[in-house]
């Protein structure tokens, strides 16, 4: 019979710096949901939630876009021009009065979303462009075809069937549920289907992923047109809640997508992280850009503690990573 040999202290004890820094965040998020309810009694009310949950929306189909993209080790950065290109075109539909036009007008920004992402994929995935560069240029493209749609000026004089796509259904915001069906279906696709292994197989070890089997440039390109559409999504139901179509709408939301994705744990390299981090990613912004605010603290500091943070999670996934290698 074989012996078994005992365990050792060092085998079996938690490396307790290193899950200090993995959730050093949610730890500096809920010292800071404190002190807030302690100096301003309306920060922990179900209204201000309520209020967060609906500014968190956009950016969290954002974020949920870019998780995929990035667990492939990828990037996208025209998101931000989709969300202002998106708005644009459904706006635009969105001036007849009925339920046609209504739903084309659904239709219209998340496919304006799809083709931008289907272009980022075939350049990515088929052309080899690198992510960075492909993605780039078409954050340049959209908005400025957002731009020519709309003449420069905002679309506005939209009808009331697509002004009520962002309001309440049951009492709770259509974004806020459009938000939490979408992080579901994402968490279900990458943690229980074989797409989603793939997908982490493609940012783990692409090499390794095609000796496997698998497809490595139709993940590549199915990441893409998912950011895309989602992008649009996000647009569309940005143009109703803004009640008018603008071209810049979007403006810095890819930055916010992305930082989102790594604050929750998502790994630049690729191949690590889950959409549940991006969850916490995406509430940590939120509760920060509301809190920040209720105690009037300058939009441009704002940026300054934005961008803190971003070095600081990327550096604790960089650090997490040397230890794991």
């Amino acid at each position: 019979m074989s012996m078994r040999a005992p365990e050792t202290v060092a085998s079996t004890r938690p490396d307790l710096g290193a899950l200090a820094l993995r959730y050093a965040l949610v730890l500096i998020l809920a010292v800071f949901i404190v002190l807030l309810g302690l100096t301003n009694a309306s920060f922990l009310t179900l209204s201000n939630f309520n209020v967060i949950l609906q500014q968190v929306a956009a950016n969290a189909l954002l974020a949920t876009g870019a998780t995929f993209v990035i667990l492939t080790g990828g990037i996208d950065l025209s998101v931000g021009s989709i969300v202002g290109l998106a708005g644009v075109v459904a706006a635009l539909i969105a001036q007849a009065d009925g339920t046609a036009p209504m739903l084309g007008a659904i239709a219209g920004g998340v496919g304006a979303g799809v083709a931008i992402g289907v272009i980022n994929g075939a350049l990515v995935a088929i052309a080899r462009v690198p992510p960075f560069v492909a993605t780039l240029g078409n954050m340049t493209i959209a908005l400025g075809i957002a731009y020519v749609l709309s003449e420069g000026q905002p679309i506005s004089g939209l009808s009331d069937q697509f002004l009520a796509i962002s309001g309440p259904l049951g009492g709770v915001p259509i974004p806020v549920l459009t938000m939490l069906a979408v992080v579901l279906i994402a968490w279900f696709i990458l943690a229980r289907t074989r797409f989603g292994m793939r997908v982490y197989a493609v940012g783990g070890n692409a090499h390794a992923a095609r000796v496997a089997g698998g497809n490595v440039r139709f993940v590549r390109f199915v990441v893409y047109v998912v950011s895309g559409g989602l992008a649009g999504l996000a647009g569309t139901l940005l143009a109703s809640r803004a009640t008018a179509g603008i071209a810049t709408t979007g403006t810095g939301y890819e930055l916010n997508a992305i930082a989102a994705a790594v604050i929750g744990g998502i790994s630049l390299m690729g191949g690590r992280g889950s959409v549940i981090g991006t969850v916490f990613g995406f509430m940590i912004i939120g509760v920060l850009d509301n809190g920040l605010n209720i105690i009037n603290v300058s939009p441009f500091y704002q940026l300054i503690i934005k961008g803190v943070i971003i070095i600081g999670a990327v550096f604790i996934d960089s650090y997490l990573n040397q230890k794991e290698e």
